[in-house]
C-alpha cells in the first residue's frame, strides 16, 4: 500500500470516527502529495519523506512561536498535527544511535578538526535523510569535531 493509499484510508477512518484535529493533518499531507505529483521532480518515496519531515518541522516551529506568544490552545493544535503526521514517518534515530553513527563517519572520513564539518555533514545529511532532524545532527558533529 502507497502513502498516499494510506492516507486516503485514514482520512476515511477519521471521517467517520469524527476526528477532526487528525483530519486537517491527513488532509494537509494529502495535498502536499497531490502538489509532489505535479512537481517537476515527481512522486518518490524519498519526495514523500522529505515532505512530511518539512510538514513536521514546520508544525513544531509554529508550535514554539505559539507557546512565546502565551497562546496554547493554538500550540496544542500544531503539536497535535505534527504526531499524526510523525506516524508516516520512518522511527527516527536516538541520540545515542547517532553519536555512534556520526563517530564511524567521522573516523572513515578521517576528520579531526572543526575545519571539516563541511565533509562530514554532506556524509551526515544523506545517511541520515527522514532519520533524524538536521539540527541535532549538525550539533552532534560540531560537538564531536571539537574534542
Amino acid at each position: 500500500m502507497t502513502l498516499e493509499e494510506q492516507i486516503n484510508a485514514d482520512i476515511k477512518a477519521a471521517m467517520l470516527a469524527k476526528e477532526a484535529a487528525k483530519l486537517e493533518a491527513l488532509r494537509a499531507v494529502k495535498s502536499a502529495i497531490l502538489l509532489l505529483k505535479t512537481s517537476p521532480e515527481g512522486l518518490t518515496s524519498e519526495s514523500e519523506m522529505k515532505a512530511l519531515n518539512k510538514m513536521v518541522k514546520q508544525r513544531k516551529e509554529t508550535a514554539e512561536v505559539y507557546t512565546t506568544q502565551n497562546r496554547k490552545d493554538l500550540a496544542d493544535i500544531e503539536l497535535a498535527q505534527a504526531a499524526v503526521i510523525e506516524n508516516y514517518l520512518p522511527k527516527q534515530m536516538s541520540e545515542d544511535e547517532l553519536r555512534n553513527e556520526i563517530s564511524i563517519i567521522i573516523s572513515n572520513l578521517g576528520a579531526a578538526s572543526p575545519a571539516d564539518l563541511g565533509k562530514v555533514m554532506g556524509v551526515a545529511s544523506k545517511q541520515f535523510a527522514g532519520k533524524a532532524d538536521g539540527k541535532i545532527v549538525s550539533a552532534i558533529v560540531k560537538e564531536l569535531l571539537s574534542k
